[in-house]
């Protein structure tokens, strides 16, 4: 017999989880798609927020000036997002590494923040910076648990849909939401990314009840799960489906 779906996707949304947040987003822009409402559902809720943007969006489009252009974009979106504090590492776009170098700087960020969740690309995310940041993120965070310095981790959704078990209504900050992402003018002339966010935020209400018309969706891991590798983590959670 095969998992009912309530194993594998949630029929109510959730609470918050609790604050502080540090959000590693391989992208300027990627914490706003992916999980722009919780960020301003956190403001409404006094949870002070910290972004980290690993790489430069350099390879975003043929602009010039484009890595300063996404910068600005990213600085005023962070003003409606209310968020805490904004860090940009500039490591090349597409050419995002995982190795010790940038793996400890994770771990200062997780320091200097002292974050009691941290937030990282689902692993089915189809680019590969996405991907090269949720092994990095937990790289630090498992060289952090050695330390008894223990955030809980959560991976968000930013392009397509990534197993989850945890999702938030954002039905009262969608039209904010929508409103930040449209500052996001250099990408959106790349595509209509607004709109393709707006349908993943609606297909994820598939399981909730009707009065939720728009939801971001997370997977909350356990500190346990940090006693295996990000592979083998995410070979577990595919598992549950067959």
């Amino acid at each position: 017999m095969l998992n009912d779906e309530s194993v594998l996707i949630p029929f109510d949304t959730s609470p918050l989880p609790d604050g502080p947040w540090l959000i590693f987003a391989p992208h300027p822009d990627d914490e706003t798609f992916g999980m722009g409402g919780s960020i301003l559902k956190a403001k409404n809720e006094g949870i002070d927020v910290h972004v980290v943007i690993l790489t430069d969006g350099s390879l975003g489009g043929d602009q010039i000036n484009l890595v300063e252009t996404r910068k600005r974009e990213t600085e005023k979106v962070s003003k409606i997002l209310g968020i805490n504090s904004l860090s940009f590492w500039g490591e090349t776009d597409r050419a995002l590494v995982n190795n010790h170098i940038i793996t400890k700087k994770a771990c200062q960020a997780i320091l200097e923040t002292n974050p009691a969740a941290v937030y990282f690309p689902g692993p089915l995310e189809v680019h590969p910076d996405h991907r090269t940041t949720a092994l990095i993120v937990w790289k630090a965070l498992q060289q952090m648990g050695s330390k008894n310095i223990c955030p809980e981790p959560i991976s968000y959704e930013i392009s397509v849909q990534n197993p989850i078990n945890m999702l938030i209504n954002i039905s009262d900050q969608i039209e904010t939401k929508q409103k930040a992402m449209d500052l996001y003018v250099s990408q959106n002339g790349q595509n209509n990314y607004s709109e393709l966010v707006l349908a993943l935020d609606k297909g994820r209400t598939f399981s909730l009840p009707q009065e939720v018309k728009f939801a971001e969706g997370f997977f909350r891991y356990q500190s346990k799960d940090l006693d295996l590798s990000f592979r083998e983590m995410t070979k577990l959670v595919i598992d549950l489906y067959l």
